[in-house]
């Protein structure tokens, strides 16, 4: 395909980057991979704040229009609390947040980094100041989770990246139901890592919630290959099914987003995408990620586009796709 026929799905912003660690209103190493969702009139990014001890925790930042003007709140909004908690003992990192219109609230699930690795755990809030956490919902080793905006038949769905200790297993995208988003089972792969020489191959994970389209429930994933020069961080696409999200529609064959940039290469973690979160209005996404684990980018991209993307570049069966 020649240059001039390619297009990309997203586009960065020429300001870039819009959140550094000079932006945060005290001492800090680095700020990173921030979940994303409208509040009131306002953009909220709930940033992962690394501290120079490298214990993370969670700081809000608003913007009247999701781009520039950031107000960063002068203190930690959510730290970790090991006293009462001990899985956060060593942070608390990743969040995503999912709008639970149901229930009035806003969820975050986030990535505790307990002594025997990392975990999935749930706090929910109705204003970013307070929050009433709901500790542990998936043992060690798990991350990369966020929950559906809706339940099906009942129960709430959550995506989220369990690790065995098995080698050559890989690591992949798994689903599992609960009544109460405390208690979850029918524990099943929905997207799994691709073998060999792919993009995506051994180890994938979910980058921001499930977000809902006329076609389906759009996913944004990473795969992280491993080369001779480290490990790169990249974006891909997959659709589940709106009223059965265990029925994988699509799955692109190409990545769409890579480190190029000199921020997404260079930083404590070098070559590296990471969203956590992206807001969606009309057609257009704000796509919010994290820069070499070191500040936080956007990029905005249209959700027609991608789906039409997703269409021509389609792994699975495109009889599905009637």
């Amino acid at each position: 395909m020649s240059d001039a026929c390619f297009h990309e799905l997203f586009k960065r912003h020429p300001d870039n980057p819009i959140i550094q660690t000079k932006n945060v209103p005290y001492p800090a190493n680095s700020v990173f991979n921030a979940a994303a969702t409208r509040i009131g009139d306002e953009t909220l990014l709930l940033m992962r704040v690394e501290d120079r001890r490298g214990i993370s925790h969670l700081t809000a930042a608003r913007s009247p229009n999701g781009v520039t003007d950031w107000i960063v709140d002068s203190k930690p909004t959510l730290l970790p609390c090991p006293d009462d908690y001990p899985e956060e003992i060593w942070g608390i990192e990743d969040p995503r947040i999912t709008r639970m219109d149901e229930l009035d609230l806003w969820a975050v699930v986030y990535t505790a980094y307990s002594r025997t690795g990392p975990l999935v755990s749930l706090a929910t809030t109705r204003d970013f100041e307070k929050f009433a956490r709901m500790g542990i919902i998936m043992p060690p080793e798990d991350k990369d989770a966020a929950l559906f905006p809706v339940r099906f038949d009942g129960r709430w769905a959550m995506l989220h990246r369990p690790v065995t200790a098995f080698a050559g297993v890989g690591a992949h995208i798994w689903l599992s139901f609960s009544p109460d988003m405390k208690h979850w089972g029918d524990h099943q792969v929905v997207i799994p890592a691709r073998k060999g020489g792919w993009w995506d191959a051994d180890k994938i994970g979910l980058s921001p919630p499930p977000l809902r389209t006329a076609k389906g429930w759009m996913i944004l994933y990473h795969g992280v290959r491993t080369t001779a020069g480290g490990c790169i961080y990249r974006l891909g696409l997959a659709l589940l099914d709106l009223n059965d999200p265990t029925r994988v529609l699509a799955r692109s064959d190409e990545w769409i987003f890579a480190p190029e940039k000199s921020y997404e290469m260079t930083g404590d973690v070098d070559k590296v995408v990471f969203p956590c979160g992206w807001v969606a209005e009309e057609d257009q996404v704000r796509l919010y990620y994290g820069g070499a684990d070191k500040c936080i980018a956007l990029a905005t991209g249209r959700i027609s586009e991608m789906l039409g993307w997703l269409e021509t570049h389609n792994q699975q069966d495109r009889r599905l796709w009637g």
